[in-house]
């Protein structure tokens, strides 16, 4: 319970409260006879409760994570499962440099299978694997591959040393194969995830331990205690609920309620009371003198909204300590997303409008495009570029001005009401240029004038319906709309691989966060962090090598002064160097601290932690470039990209193609190409843009550099392909996230000479995260709509 706060500062749990929750549990569980049978029936109504107690508290995203500790610790203890398996699975540190002989094993998945094949668990599984490819294949290609047997004598392996399997095969299934693996060890009780009734966590509230609601977007969870008011009496009209909304000058209104809900045995609701920072501290007090000596019926009921990081996190150890914590999220799925939408409205609603035809269809559509816009966060980066908090508020106030526009226009003005929804009500969230195109492009797609004419399909086999009433509005999305997939959204299936293979991934590295390093060395725990990065330090051949000899040979590869024309090298090699001067610094230091020869600093306790958790450490990550990869991946990354520069400063030219994505500064070296030819040119540079040519050629294909501009390499696109045989986006190949592109020949060319016609603007990112690591836009050639990339979210990476 006590590590929770790890996960989100708003998980504090306090021993007063576990002491409550253990001892109700004593009382409830069970009298039996035989004491083992008691015993055993204790720890079980034990576990149970807590579990439910703190469940109730936690995020949907954050259960699984929960559930999973609960279910490791436990069999840890009962030494069920042997504790370095379980470390390889968390950490799950894969070389990825092998290249896969079988078509339905991606080149990370064969590597898994290589590097697992070296352990005796696992001896002869490459073997295996290639020499049966069918049984194989239709476990990896099955739907539900967590659900099925694997092959021969694998079958009968223990069920920790399956999961690492399916993490090597199918890590895009893990939270399903996580979720079978807690069932079959613990019981289904531990993933049935019902909500618990607000009336069944109000009875377990009392004067000392208030209600705190963690809130979501686009959810009140206090019309429960309003209704459960009404039903046992504590109601505004009766004086016997006092409801404040914390905010400017609220706080002695609050401060007067509590005192007086004390005394007179009130309800008090305090909503968002993370608007007020500065008042906390004395409302902590207020919560602890209240409830001495206060009436028994006295409660007092709160919310806060979470923060986005644990330095943003305000509200007070001592109120979160001792409150039952309940979560409230919206809806998940299309399919209740497009309900909720539906259910803001009502047959008055609809029957208002005299254009009745017109008004209907704008609305369903409408309601559609809110479910979308607000389901599509769960893609991550694929889905939106930051993350916007689109409300009921924008649906319902856009069907206002729906209605307002259509009474007083005899035609309906569709440009005005594009624009109002797109760039005010739903677009003044947004941000970023991009998700303003992709906001715009939702409603072409979902507002056009022929609508009422022919059928407008919203998804592949879902139309806008002909007029209904209210009730049938709701009976033909549950007849009509297909089962839940990223099409709805105009995203490729691919959308929800990669999103649940994020998911999982992140899943297991917090897992690995809430590990006591103690226990993660497992045998002779005797092996404590320090020696762990001792060895980390003094022995190459481990997997970090990060020894003093390897950084020495990194510097003696990158010589401090180039003497050479070329800037942006030159920029290139002086940002290596003070990673690298930083990367021996700082190691340097802690192998000093670690010997006793230095006092342990907080800076070196925090690397300490980052080696242990194959994490790049803060102070290197400032000094490098975007990038996603844990330590290990990471700093093979930085070799390659020494080996590049290398290549720059032997020969002191362009080498024949240049690896983008192995510049700190990429920005910078295509404008380089943009200057120099508008330099040879005599082009006004502000009326020069670049243009991209995608050629159907490798990198070892190319043995001299472009006689114009230059061609670069290591770009790879997200959401669709290339297809060299068109020379155009297609489709993306199910199961291929981020297929690579092959050289692309880029120079520049004036405005006027620009292709326009059949392009899509396709943004360049350093890295998955998309947003702030944005590069450059690529004109790229397509057969198709150019709104159909826009909804599937293409764009192109260096680094995946």
């Amino acid at each position: 319970m006590n590590d929770l706060n790890k996960i989100n500062p708003m998980y504090q749990f306090s021993l007063k409260a576990f002491n409550i929750v253990f001892h109700k549990a004593v009382e409830m569980a069970e009298a039996c006879e035989d004491v083992k049978s008691r015993v055993n029936t204790l720890i079980e109504c034990v576990t149970y409760s807590t579990f439910n107690y703190i469940s109730r508290g936690l995020f949907e995203r954050d259960k699984l994570t929960f559930t999973a500790q609960l279910t490791f610790q436990l069999l840890l203890m009962s030494k069920e499962i042997d504790v370095r398996e379980l470390d390889f699975l968390l950490r799950f540190n894969i070389d990825h440099n092998y290249v896969s002989p079988l078509d339905f094993l991606s080149n990370s998945a064969w590597s898994a299978i290589k590097v697992m094949s070296f352990t005796d668990e696992f001896r002869g599984l490459d073997r295996d694997v290639e020499g049966s490819p069918k049984r194989w294949k239709k476990l990896v290609e099955s739907e539900c591959p967590e659900k099925e047997k694997f092959p021969q004598e694998w079958k009968g392996k223990s069920s920790l040393q399956k999961l690492i399997m399916m993490r090597a095969l199918r890590p895009d299934r893990m939270t399903y194969a996580l979720r079978n693996f807690v069932e079959e060890k613990l019981g289904v009780k531990y993933t049935e995830g019902r909500k618990s009734e607000f009336a069944k966590s109000f009875r377990e509230s009392g004067p000392a331990f208030p209600v705190f609601f963690i809130l979501s977007p686009g959810v009140d969870p206090l019309k429960d205690v309003e209704s459960l008011g009404r039903k046992l009496g504590f109601t505004i009209d009766l004086g016997k609920l006092h409801n404040v909304s914390l905010g400017q000058g609220q706080e002695s209104v609050a401060e007067i309620a509590m005192e007086m809900a004390a005394k007179e045995g009130h309800w008090v609701i305090l909503q968002n009371i993370h608007l007020v920072a500065r008042w906390l501290g004395k409302l902590e007090k207020l919560l602890e003198c209240c409830c001495e000596d206060s009436h028994p019926d006295y409660r007092v009921f709160m919310s806060a909204e979470p923060t986005s990081t644990p330095q943003e996190h305000i509200i007070p150890q001592g109120i979160l300590e001792n409150a039952i914590k309940i979560t409230n999220e919206p809806p998940t799925g299309m399919h209740a997303n497009l309900h909720a939408a539906l259910d803001n409205f009502d047959q008055d609603i609809l029957d208002q409008c005299s254009r009745e035809q017109e008004f209907k269809t704008i609305l369903f559509s409408l309601c559609y495009f809110h479910a979308c816009v607000a389901e599509r966060r769960k893609f991550g980066p694929q889905g939106w570029n930051r993350k916007y908090p689109f409300n009921t508020g924008d649906l319902t106030i856009s069907v206002n001005v729906l209605y307002n526009y259509l009474e007083a226009n005899a035609q309906v003005p569709w440009e005005d009401l594009k624009y109002l929804f797109g760039e005010i009500m739903y677009g003044g969230h947004i941000t970023d240029d991009w998700d303003r195109r992709l906001c715009r492009t939702y409603l072409e797609e979902y507002m056009q004038p022929n609508q009422f004419d022919r059928k407008l399909s919203l998804a592949p086999g879902f139309v806008v319906p002909s007029n209904l009433d209210y009730q049938g509005y709701h009976e033909f999305i549950d007849e009509m709309l297909p089962h839940e997939s990223p099409v709805h959204y105009g995203l490729h299936p691919n959308a929800e691989i990669e999103f649940l293979t994020v998911t999982s991934d992140n899943l297991f590295h917090t897992l690995l966060e809430l590990q006591s390093p103690d226990a993660v060395m497992g045998e002779g725990a005797s092996q404590t962090l320090e020696e762990k990065v001792d060895i980390i330090l003094t022995k190459p051949e481990l997997l970090l090598r990060f020894s003093q000899e390897c950084i020495n040979e990194i510097l003696e590869k990158l010589p401090e002064e180039y003497n050479m024309s070329d800037i942006t090298s030159k920029t290139e090699c002086e940002r290596m160097n003070m990673l690298i001067f930083e990367i021996r610094r700082s190691l340097k230091e802690l192998d000093l601290g670690l010997k006793g020869e230095l006092a342990i600093s907080s800076e070196m306790e925090k690397l300490q932690t980052a080696l242990f958790f194959d994490n790049v450490p803060d102070t290197w990550t400032k000094l490098a470039y975007p990038s996603t990869y844990g330590l290990a991946v990471w700093y093979n990354d930085v070799m390659q990209r020494c080996k590049e520069l290398d290549s720059w400063t032997q020969d002191l030219s362009l080498p024949s193609v240049v690896w983008l994505a192995g510049l700190f500064n990429p920005q910078s070296f295509l404008t380089a190409v943009m200057q120099s030819l508008a330099r040879k040119n005599e082009w006004p540079l502000d009326k020069v843009n670049l243009t991209v040519d995608v050629t159907k050629k490798y990198k070892e294909e190319f043995n001299q550099p472009a006689r114009e501009g230059a061609y670069v390499y290591g770009l790879y696109m997200e959401g669709a392909r290339w297809d060299t045989q068109t020379g155009a986006i297609a489709e993306a190949r199910l199961k291929e996230l981020t297929p690579a592109m092959p050289v692309i020949s880029v120079r520049a060319v004036p405005n006027d000479r620009q292709e326009t016609r059949n392009i899509y603007e396709c943004p360049l990112y350093k890295t998955k995260i998309r947003g702030p690591t944005y590069v450059w836009t690529f004109s790229l050639k397509t057969r198709e709509r150019p709104a159909k990339w826009v909804l599937a979210g293409v764009a192109l990476l260096l680094s995946v």
